[in-house]
Formats: C-alpha cells, sequence, structure tokens
C-alpha cells in the first residue's frame, strides 16, 4: 500500500479531528464539500474551530483524494453518505480501503411498494453496506467509539475500535491512526460494531432529556444500563453480536455519549426537555444529530417486526407525537419492571 497520502471525505468537525489525528503518521487530503469552503480552509488552516497539522491538505477534487490515497476515511452525515460514495466511485478501484466513521443508517426501498408496505431489515443498510453497493471497493471497515470530537481536537486521551472482516483493514486502522494519546483496538464484528454507533445516539438524546428535566446521575445511571440492554436486543434483531455491544464502541461509546454535553444527541434532548420543539432544537444546532433519523428508522423496523423498545418508542412520541419530555418519562417510570438481564 502507499503510505504518502491517506484521505478524509468530510471536513465537520469529527473528519477535522480525525484528519489531524492520522496527520501524526501520514499526510492527510482533507475533503471538503464545496470548493469555496476548501479554498478558505486551505487558507486559514482552521477547520469547524479546529487549526489543521500542516501535513493536511484540503481539497474540492475527490478524484485527487482517490488518485492520491489508497486508505479513505469517508466521514459524512449518513443522510448524504450513498450520494458522496456515488460522487466518489468512478474514481475507487478494488485495491482501496474504505474505513468510515459515519454512525447512521440508510433506508433503499423496492421500486414498487403496495399499500400495506413496512419497513424491513431489507431495507436498511449500514454505511459499509452502502460502499459495497455503490462501488467497486471489497475491504471495508468502519471506525467507532467514544470519540467526542471537541475532545479528540483537544488532544485527550482516547481510543477507538476500528471494525471489518479483514485483518489487513484493521491493521492499516492501527497504523494510521494509532498515537501516544490515541488508542486503536480491532474487532471482526464489523455489523455489530456499527450499530452500536448508530443505536447508542438513541440513548444520548434520552440522556439528554433526564439532565433537561434537571435529574440526576441515579436516572442517568437507569437510563444507561437499561438503554445498553435495549441496544443489545435491537442490535441482535439487525445481525450484531453481544460481545461487541459490552465492549469500547457498545458501553464505551454509550457512556461517553450519553455523559457529555458536547455530544450533539445530548445536546437535542436537553434543548426538547427545555421546551423547544424538535425543528427549532435541531434548528440551532451547527451539525447533524443521527440519533433523531435513527429514532425513525428503528420505531418503523420495530413496529413492523411487533416488538416493542421502550425508550426508542417513547421517544419517537417525542419527537414526532407531542409527549412532552416529563410525560414520557414517567410513562417509562411506571411500565412494569422484568428481569434484569435475560440476554446472556
Amino acid at each position: 500500500m502507499s503510505r504518502e497520502f491517506v484521505g478524509v471525505i468530510g471536513s465537520g468537525s469529527f473528519g477535522t479531528a480525525i484528519a489531524n489525528i492520522l496527520a501524526k503518521n501520514s499526510s492527510v487530503l482533507l475533503y471538503s464539500r464545496t470548493a469555496e469552503t476548501a479554498e478558505k480552509i486551505q487558507e486559514t488552516r482552521i477547520s469547524c474551530g479546529q487549526h489543521l497539522d500542516d501535513k493536511v491538505k484540503v481539497t474540492n477534487s475527490l478524484e485527487e483524494v482517490a488518485t492520491n490515497c489508497n486508505v479513505i476515511f469517508p466521514i459524512v452525515p449518513s443522510a448524504n453518505f450513498r450520494d458522496s460514495i456515488q460522487q466518489l466511485a468512478p474514481y475507487l478501484r478494488p485495491y482501496h480501503v474504505l474505513i468510515h466513521g459515519t454512525k447512521g443508517l440508510d433506508l433503499v426501498f423496492p421500486k414498487e411498494r403496495p399499500k400495506d408496505f413496512k419497513i424491513n431489515k431489507s431495507c436498511i443498510r449500514t454505511m459499509s453496506e452502502v460502499i459495497r453497493e455503490e462501488s467497486l471497493v471489497v475491504r471495508v471497515g468502519c471506525m467507532a467509539g467514544p470519540n467526542l470530537a471537541k475532545e479528540l481536537a483537544l488532544g485527550h486521551p482516547a481510543a477507538t475500535v476500528i471494525a471489518s472482516p479483514f485483518n489487513e483493514v484493521i491493521a492499516e486502522g492501527k497504523r494510521l491512526l494509532r498515537s501516544e494519546k490515541f488508542q486503536v483496538y480491532g474487532n471482526p464484528d464489523l455489523k455489530g460494531v456499527e450499530l452500536c454507533g448508530i443505536l447508542k445516539n438513541i440513548i444520548a438524546i434520552a440522556s439528554g432529556i433526564i439532565s433537561g428535566l434537571g435529574f440526576g446521575d441515579n436516572a442517568k445511571g437507569l437510563l444507561i444500563s437499561r438503554g445498553l440492554i435495549e441496544m443489545i436486543y435491537l442490535g441482535k434483531a439487525l445481525g450484531g453480536e453481544i460481545s461487541s455491544f459490552i465492549g469500547l464502541a457498545g458501553i464505551g461509546d454509550l457512556v461517553a455519549t450519553a455523559s457529555s454535553q458536547t455530544s450533539r444527541n445530548y445536546t437535542i434532548g436537553y434543548k426538547l426537555a427545555q421546551g423547544k420543539t424538535m425543528t427549532e432544537a435541531i434548528a440551532e444546532m451547527e451539525e447533524i444529530a443521527e440519533g433523531v433519523n435513527t429514532i425513525q428508522i428503528i420505531k418503523q423496523l420495530a413496529d413492523a417486526q411487533g416488538i416493542k423498545p421502550l425508550i426508542t418508542d417513547t421517544l419517537y412520541k417525542i419527537l414526532y407525537e407531542g409527549m412532552t419530555p416529563q410525560d414520557g418519562l414517567n410513562y417509562l417510570m411506571k411500565y412494569p419492571g422484568s428481569i434484569d438481564i435475560d440476554f446472556l
């Protein structure tokens, strides 16, 4: 593999932070979607409030990224992910390695849908599945874990999981990302690790609501523990392994995202508890909170399969059906409890 450049697609806060981490070991090409933004970042050397490492070059050319980089990290919102891969695909070859950092789901519907059509597992794609559908790339992986962009930008100690069924993808991820303040672990369960990063955003929104309502650590501990169990049940239903959910990408990322005021999903929940509507809360955010879209997708899937993930279902009612955050909490607290753990 060429070790000359590594590519990052997406100059948001997380993409920028990863570009700077990669720059400790390699030269980096950071792609920005518009030419004007790319030019501004290249001139000022600042992206999303972060100073760029001298080894990071900013570009608006996907062809330049694919031509010069064998390993590429796509880090764009899930709503734009398929479109971004479609634009990149003409320049990709089977030798490329793509390790994405996007924590969301993509929906694909059949061309002809009956009136009573219900969403099912065949409609849902993770980002690695999108990459395989839209390009020639075979060696795909993802990075997930407690990777809050603001803390990464400050150089605080952190770690991530590179998940892939290909050992060489995990090895490349470790080689490129690992530094004295950034540890990297490997996991062959790509689907499970992707689902960890996706589902924990739901619980993070609920955590923000609890804080916004003025409740403390007992309530937060209750939510995180029951939220993890809900994540495991949903993850198993979608094809993930339990072991991934009790590792760094699962419980590690859940604790960080559900506890941090810098988390976008936590912030959305907090704003809702303070009386903002969903539209108002989203409008005040600088970047997308993936959990909002994930709640809608998982709710539809759960309904179609006849299962009821309590936290997700309640959040859907708060976001889309007018239930107040306080009423949502009251409903969850009054719901009859069952066995603490029954999946081991």
